[in-house]
């Protein structure tokens, strides 16, 4: 399976940076981009870029656990707010999903089995730290596709094959500053005792739509249990094109409390987009969880493409 092609994004370059360690400079695209949040940025991708190792070792149960704590190398920019995340989950072959990730990072297993997830869900009070949220562009609706990966120093972390999100500046943005495969999208969604939640990524004229709601009481994941290993990821990784180089982000939040997921109606769209043809109708599991406040920590450079 080959990695589905990514359309770029054009817009007008406002500064030009010198990375340590790239041999060209690189254009930051953003508008009126928060200057405390390029020169954070600038100084991570410069100054920390990591070691590569020849193998990687996939993480273990404390490698995992201590993925929850900010690792400090990196400052704190960004918080937002992620509420009624439907989590859809199957079962998937390694090896095909190893074919369509970037060097540096390994397919991510439990039980032998891989995950490809689709994950409806909204985003609140998003903002830089040191800026207000802004009701025009702090919340929106957010869909991603994805699987769980390593990398080379055995960090657990998610590989995102999409996100579609209704928000033109927030599109623009993730794909700008942390080369994350944002797409735009025309969503709706109504919240009551069900979500009722659609979205149509720009390009397509088919609308993946699902209907929700959360049952029962909330727990927290069992370490070492299948909703551990799916949910518990405090690291995202990312290929920046520009950049030639493979980024990793830590986010940082209370541990996941899930609870049981009735879904009357669900689409795997999303995922044909991406190229995954193969899906069955049903998931091979299904979780939601209410929400809870996020910090995003600055990427840094873990290996070259």
């Amino acid at each position: 399976m080959s990695q589905p092609k990514r359309s770029g994004v054009r817009a007008k370059a406002v500064c030009t940076i010198k990375l340590r360690g790239l041999n060209r400079p690189v254009i930051i695209l953003s508008p009126r981009a928060n200057s405390n949040i390029l020169s954070a940025i600038t100084s991570c991708l410069g100054t920390l870029r990591e070691r590569s190792t020849p193998a990687a070792m996939a993480p273990d149960l404390k490698a995992r656990l201590e993925a929850r704590v900010p690792d400090g190398d990196a400052p704190h920019v960004m918080h937002q707010r992620w509420e009624s995340l439907l989590f859809l989950h199957w079962c998937y072959e390694p090896a095909q999903i190893q074919e369509t990730l970037p060097a540096g990072l390994t397919v991510d297993t439990f039980q032998g089995e891989a995950y490809l997830g689709i994950v409806p869900f909204f985003m609140r009070n998003v903002r830089p730290r040191v800026v207000p949220s802004l009701p025009w562009f702090s919340s929106f609706q957010e869909l991603n596709v994805r699987t769980y990966v390593y990398d080379r120093d055995g960090r657990p972390g998610i590989w995102f094959y999409s996100l579609d999100c209704n928000q033109s500046l927030a599109t623009w943005g993730a794909r700008a500053l942390f080369g994350l495969p944002y797409f735009r999208a025309k969503m709706t969604a109504k919240r009551n005792t069900w979500v009722n939640y659609s979205s149509t990524r720009a390009g397509s004229d088919e609308c993946a739509r699902f209907r929700y709601r959360g049952l029962g009481d909330a727990s927290e994941t069992e370490p070492g249990s299948r909703e551990f290993f799916l949910l518990e990821r405090y690291y995202l990784f990312s290929l920046h094109r520009p950049l030639g180089a493979l980024l990793r982000v830590q986010v940082s939040h209370t541990p996941y409390r899930y609870r049981a997921a009735e879904v009357e109606h669900l689409s795997t769209i999303p995922a044909l987009l991406d190229g995954f043809s193969s899906l069955a109708p049903a998931p091979d599991h299904t979780c939601l969880v209410d929400g809870f406040d996020v910090k995003v920590y600055a990427p840094k450079t873990v290996a070259e493409r």
